[in-house]
């Protein structure tokens, strides 16, 4: 279905269509590109905002994020190389300039900023990023997102494997402020995983002080991005980001404070918004039609694809969800579209594939990788069943039991509950437990495989379909599913090597995500939009369709006084 029709069927109008976001393009500072609007003259005298998360920070620790809610944090309180501009196009960020890079692209020359410093008045060293990466590569860390630096820089795969020290990672300082970085292979999206808070830096000296109590709470930290992080106790329920002072850009930065509280029902942060409590939220099921004719509802574009995980392995033990024809029995048994109508109501769209809508097109053709691709893993009952029964007869038994897990929020309970009247109805023979935890055990159930199904997701790190494909390669240090197909391995690997011939390349993507569809390694359920309430006083916060989800840094309030 197309997605403009999907949402007038639920009565949500878009105010901007999912685009592909650009890439590799850069400007020539961040106070110069994509900068404000407004004159900071006029502006009112408060600059604060009072916003919520959805659930707590599980890690500041830029080497070891692997979550949505710590990613938005760090790219808000640290900065990398680049970082995304208003218009999501990549800005200069710690870079002073566009990098030297030698005539077949595996060598990168950057010069970091003589202005840019830590919050503790440390200037930021090119060492910070040779240290910082050094971590993420070496495997005493088991930094789940070392895949990203993996067959990248060079010796990352043998440092990670344990065959080289990281000390022999391809990055170096020539001095202070002179980085130069050796890659493995030409990187397409290269400068667009400088954004990102693995390839943040990170000051030796202060780090390896604090030991064990680095990042284990705002005062543990130090920071160079556009904010400090304020009040956070390591577990709470709530922090503050400062404006900093220390910032190279700080001209730029407009907010004085920002108020963050994690709120995980709809009603409260409603209840939030219409007491002026809070200045922006999103909207979830009922709420979004009883909000229909307000003005500060947006509809909200994002690269998010949820799907159920398989464990097939677990306590060492492999699991009934092994059998491919089980995992493709619950896979066809719930109806995408009355979940999307009835639980989410807020514009989010079926998803039948891995890869989201808009967020690439094919380099020869210009055509979107989800059109090429269809629709591959459907809701079909009458299938379902006959998979199902198929699994059952292989493992020799009459019914299954398995667990759904998933988060404790109230949007979260109410999906995993519509999960099991779905399945339980459609597969009689399948009985359906749920656990609903909090954001931060969840990740632990995930990282441990403590779990029979996850519903969980992805957002776009940079716009390539190889950052959702990879993720189901066996050896992925994010697929905590014990998904395993030899094909689909050999296919991610052509299209992680092959950036000479694109249109190759281009084709092996599309046939990886045919693969993991046909063996049902996922079951997708839905490409996420959000429903938004923001008050009309605030201004510029920047909504990314890839990486971080937000930036305030060119945010600002005006007309609420």
């Amino acid at each position: 279905m197309q997605k403009n029709k999907f949402l007038s069927l639920l009565g949500i109008t878009a105010t901007s269509a999912l685009v592909l976001a650009a890439c590799g393009g850069s400007g020539n500072s961040g106070g110069d590109s994509a900068s404000s609007t407004a004159s900071d003259a006029g502006l009112d005298k408060e600059q604060v905002l009072n916003l919520i998360e959805s659930g707590e920070i599980p890690t500041m620790d830029s080497v070891l994020n692997t979550d949505v809610v710590g990613g938005n944090v760090m790219n808000n309180v640290f900065e990398g190389l680049y970082r995304q501009g208003l218009d999501g196009k990549l800005v200069l960020g710690m870079a002073e300039a566009e990098p030297e890079t030698s005539e077949d692209k595996l060598t990168y020359t950057f010069k970091i900023r003589e202005d840019a410093n830590w919050s503790n008045g440390d200037p930021v060293t090119a060492n910070d990023f040779v240290y910082a990466w050094q971590r993420l590569a070496d495997p005493d860390e088991a930094a789940s997102y070392n895949y990203m630096i993996q067959d990248i820089v060079e010796n990352a795969t043998e440092i990670i494997n344990g065959e080289m020290e990281p000390s022999e990672l391809g990055v170096t300082a020539i001095d202070d402020k002179t980085l130069e970085i050796k890659l493995v292979r030409a990187v397409p999206y290269f400068k667009d995983l400088l954004t990102l808070p693995m390839y943040y830096p990170q000051n030796q000296d202060y780090v390896e002080e604090l030991g064990d109590k680095f990042a284990s709470n705002s005062d543990n930290l130090i920071y160079n991005g556009p904010f400090t992080l304020t009040e956070w106790d390591g577990t709470g329920l709530s922090w503050v980001y400062q404006k900093n002072e220390d910032y190279w850009d700080a001209d730029t930065v407009k907010l004085d404070t920002i108020n963050f509280d994690v709120v995980k029902e709809t009603s409260t942060a409603l209840n939030l918004y219409e007491t002026g409590s809070i200045d922006r939220m999103r909207l979830t099921g009922e709420y979004v039609q009883t909000k229909q004719d307000d003005a500060d509802l947006k509809s909200e574009p994002t690269s998010s694809v949820f799907y159920f995980k398989f464990n097939q392995e677990r306590n060492g033990e492999t699991t009934d969800l092994a059998n491919e024809n089980i995992r493709k029995g619950i896979a066809m048994a719930f109806d995408k579209e009355a979940y999307a109508k009835t639980v989410l109501q807020n514009g989010s769209l079926p998803a039948d594939g891995l890869v989201p809508q808009g967020l690439a097109v094919d380099p020869a053709t210009g055509e979107d990788f989800r059109d090429q691709n269809g629709d591959l893993l459907t809701f079909n009952v009458e299938e379902a069943q006959k998979y199902f029964a198929a699994g059952l007869k292989e493992l020799g038994k009459d019914s299954l039991t398995l667990e759904i897990l998933g988060d404790d929020g109230e949007n979260a309970k109410k999906s995993l509950e519509f999960m099991q009247g779905q399945l339980t109805q459609n597969l009689p023979d399948l009985d359906i437990k749920l656990r609903n935890v909090p954001f931060k055990v969840r990740l632990e159930a995930d990282t441990n495989q403590d779990y029979d199904i996850e519903m969980s997701g992805w957002g776009a790190d940079y716009a390539d379909p190889i950052n959702f494909l990879e993720l189901f390669a066996s050896d992925n240090g994010n697929n905590k599913s014990s998904y395993a197909n030899d094909d689909y391995d050999a296919l991610i690997k052509s299209s992680l090597s092959e950036v000479d011939d694109l249109e190759k390349r281009w084709t092996g993507m599309l046939d990886a995500e045919k693969t993991l569809m046909d063996t049902a390694g996922i079951a997708p359920i839905y490409q996420r939009y959000n429903a938004v309430l923001e008050k009309p006083y605030v201004k510029d916060i920047a909504a990314h369709l890839v990486g971080a989800e937000y930036s305030y840094k060119w945010a600002y309030v005006d007309g609420k006084e």
